[in-house]
């Protein structure tokens, strides 16, 4: 009995794995019972059911009668109703491969052909020669003090196109890919995160962007040209005092009516609007809006249609009515400000892409949004990541505590692991969603992108802070931590603050466009009930159906075979096989509680926000774990890169499966949640988080040149200057390196008391004469003495203002 139980579980599962046609897999079933009758009598009360259920999936009026009707009358009724912008927002962008991990089976092969980012001949040029001098003109701590960046700066940005880095040539930008972009700004934030958000915004969400996509002729031709020069700076006006992260919530108004424009009548919008936190607004020439549009009086054509929604237009700064405010203090000295209107009046033709682009404001936002949090953002957390790798792993090794370097204790590794790890991480996500974005507008993916980014650069900052002390407490021209640090805040707050996004957005909106079946299922159900959006179901339900069942089998198979025979990708070494295996575990689970959680919450999902943002966390981190596999394995084989790549995806892996956890244990009915659980995770807590054996692994790597070390520094401007806050620390490392044995050996034996010195030239005579160290050692010894003193010291003033 027990053989033949098994043997029809073993069916069930096969056949649900591969997911035949109805009519073939229910054939296969039938049959397979039949014959297992014939093993055991107790399988002919199994056939009986299994018979049942075959003719009413098959039987086309019963399946409709009895499963497809009832189910699509119960969802039309159990959805709650969706607001035009919610619409727009989920419709907009396109999918890539974190549509793949949704499914619960990824398509390896499809990853394979994923090819990594390259820069052009005349990107590579521009990062090496143009991004080079321009860092070379920033004194940070000289931004800090004049609260802007000085006017040779300035003048360079507009002079060699930092400003048009995405206008096409034709219109004399640069039309950069986002990858290129993405260094730019990387390089740039490693020297000075003012000039880098002021180089952002015009390369982000912005003018530029939105009348390269969706503006018309004319409006190209009179702004993209002055905008690659520089002659033309941009802001936009998304926020403001009543609406933040819900920009769908905008106040502010435009009525469409007739007015005076250069002494003739035409028809135009009526605007008032009050923006708040507007980045560039101070020294802005061209200002984009946001702002709700109505057409009380048909002006626009349609005479039964007065609430258009969100639209966006573009005028000149100078345009009477416009009121620019004072600078707003954000912490870093980066222009931004209040803009307002009363009021005013602008033709139509100023809405962007004309009058036939009236209302689609927020699908435009929405799509353009992409480069802001896919490549802006992420680019300055990644910048900030790998200076922490850096600077804090040569400073850790620099400064000594107790006889020893600080960054041999294992409490600090335990900080300068995650940093190392965390570095590596943001490298690797960082040529994943530049990847992505040359294909389409991601939205998903960069919402992704933007939140886990600048959460690692909050981090890493912090561990850097924990790890420098009062080093990086204190402001001054030496100081090479602050200004990162006074960041924090901005990154984690624009574009969306982190929290809505991990709440909403990123499982919110990626259930919608990742899942195979769901979005088009809902626009059936959106339709009026008839017998052809009967109809139209069916098919949608059906495959939804086999999606399910097809992941419950594999979920069961993949947890208790730890994953080890499922599918990788064609060429997968031996370091990667287990981990893409892993993520095949994964990702079945996620797909499988995906449903279970929209089957049985539906429409309330929305509002439970704490289990929507675990979903979203597994999610996201099969997404980082895929782009850690990825850059891995374009990087030439080393064994600090393997250990680098090892521990960040043993975090992430982890990550995933504690927020799995966490969703079970909090789902409602509690015994599914159980059951989901067992289901999922049926040998309990497979992946660990990463031991105290890889944390002294890392944590030691990053006091030491590495593989990993040489190629973050290629991706920063990594001063030697010994006058210059990074310059001092990074040419006292070096100068560590080449004198560290010698240093050692004079330090052990000076505190052990085997000298008999009370400063350093009797020391280093001592030594000489024990002979420790050779003579020619002196002067280097002395030299670096000097500059390591110099190194661990902070700024002190007069007087503060």
């Amino acid at each position: 009995m027990l053989l033949s139980i098994l043997l029809f579980l073993v069916l069930l599962v096969t056949v649900f794995w591969y997911r035949p046609p109805l009519a073939l897999g229910s054939g296969i079933v039938g049959v397979g019972t039949l014959l297992l009758a014939q093993l055991h009598g107790v399988m002919w009360l199994v056939l009986l059911p299994v018979v049942g259920v075959i003719a009413l999936l098959n039987v086309v009026e019963w399946r409709r009668r009895y499963v497809v009707a009832p189910v699509y009358a119960m969802l039309r009724k159990a959805m709650p109703p969706m607001s035009d912008t919610e619409r727009e927002a989920l419709e907009a962008g396109t999918t890539w491969w974190e549509k793949d991990l949704f499914s619960g089976n990824p398509d390896w092969d499809r990853f394979a052909a994923i090819q990594p980012p390259e820069l052009t001949e005349k990107e590579q040029a521009f990062l090496e020669n143009e991004t080079n001098e321009l860092c070379g003109l920033i004194d940070e701590w000289d931004v800090h003090q004049r609260q802007d960046l000085p006017p040779e700066v300035w003048d360079y940005l507009r002079q060699k196109g930092f400003f048009g880095l995405i206008i096409p040539e034709s219109f004399g930008g640069r039309d950069f890919s986002p990858y290129a972009q993405s260094r730019i700004m990387s390089k740039i934030a490693s020297r000075s995160i003012t000039a880098a958000v002021t180089a952002m915004v015009p390369n982000s969400l912005g003018p530029g962007e939105l009348l390269v996509k969706y503006g018309t002729e004319e409006q190209k031709q009179r702004w993209l040209p002055g905008l690659a020069a520089g002659t033309e700076l941009p802001c936009f006006g998304l926020t403001g005092p009543e609406v933040g992260s819900d920009a769908g919530a905008i106040p502010d108004l435009g009525v469409v009516c007739k007015g005076e424009f250069e002494g003739e009548e035409v028809i135009g919008l009526r605007l008032n609007f009050h923006k708040r936190w507007i980045t560039l607004a101070p020294v802005a020439t061209v200002v984009g809006l946001a702002f709700q549009l109505r057409d009380p009086d048909g002006l626009l054509g349609d005479p039964d249609k007065v609430d258009y929604g969100i639209t966006c237009a573009l005028l000149p700064a100078d345009h009477p009515g416009i009121e620019i405010g004072r600078r707003h203090n954000p912490g870093a000295p980066f222009m931004n400000g209040p803009i307002m209107g009363e009021d005013l009046f602008i033709p139509v033709d100023w809405i962007i892409g004309g009058p036939e682009m009236a209302g689609k404001g927020w699908r435009m936002l929405i799509e353009c949004l992409g480069a802001g949090r896919g490549v802006s953002l992420p680019a300055l957390s990644t910048a900030s990541g790998e200076m922490c790798y850096l600077m804090v792993g040569a400073y850790a090794r620099i400064r000594r505590q107790f006889n020893m370097e600080v960054g041999k204790f294992e409490g600090v590794q335990e900080a300068t692991a995650e940093i190392a790890a965390g570095a590596y991480t943001l490298e690797a996500m960082r040529q994943m969603v530049t990847r992505g974005l040359e294909d389409g507008t991601p939205s998903v993916m960069t919402a992704m992108a933007k939140y886990h980014a600048t959460e690692l650069m909050r981090t890493l900052v912090n561990h850097g802070m924990d790890v420098v002390g009062g080093r990086g407490i204190q402001l001054g021209p030496r100081n090479f931590l602050a200004a990162g640090y006074h960041a924090l805040p901005v990154a984690i707050t624009v574009e969306g603050a982190n929290i809505l996004t991990r709440s909403l957005m990123i499982f919110g909106q990626g259930a919608m466009r990742c899942h195979p079946f769901l979005l088009d299922e809902m626009q059936t159900l959106e339709a009026e009930e008839t017998h052809e959006g009967l109809r139209d179901f069916e098919p949608l339900f059906l495959q939804h159906l086999g999606h399910i069942s097809s992941n419950l089998a594999r979920l069961v198979v993949l947890g208790v075979s730890g994953a080890r025979f499922s599918p990788v990708p064609s060429g997968a070494d031996d370091f990667s096989r287990r981990w893409y295996q892993r993520i095949n575990h994964l990702s079945a689970a996620l797909a499988t509680c995906a449903d279970v959680a929209l089957g049985v919450l539906g429409g309330d999902l929305k509002r439970r926000e704490l289990l929507s943002a675990r979903l979203g966390d597994v999610h996201s981190q099969l997404f980082i774990a895929s782009s850690l596999l990825k850059f891995h394995a374009t990087q030439p084989r080393s064994e600090e890169g393997n250990a680098h790549a090892a521990y960040a995806l043993q975090r992430s892996l982890h990550a995933a499966q504690e927020a799995l956890l966490a969703y079970c244990d909090n789902f409602q009915p509690r015994a599914l949640g159980l059951l989901m659980r067992a289901w999922c995770l049926p040998l309990g807590r497979v992946f660990r988080a990463p031991d105290d054996r890889q944390v002294r692994e890392l944590g030691a790597l990053i006091l030491e040149p590495n593989a990993v070390r040489a190629m973050l520094a290629t991706k920063v401007f990594l001063s030697v200057d010994p006058e210059d806050a990074v310059g001092r620390v990074e040419s006292t490392f070096q100068m560590l390196l080449e004198v560290e044995e010698p240093f050692i050996a004079l330090q052990r034996a000076w505190n052990k008391g085997e000298l008999d010195a009370e400063t350093l030239d009797e020391a280093l005579q001592a030594a000489v004469d024990k002979q420790l160290i050779r003579s020619e050692d002196v002067e280097p010894l002395r030299e670096y003495d000097a500059r390591r003193r110099d190194c661990v010291l902070t700024d002190h003033f007069e007087a503060l203002l």
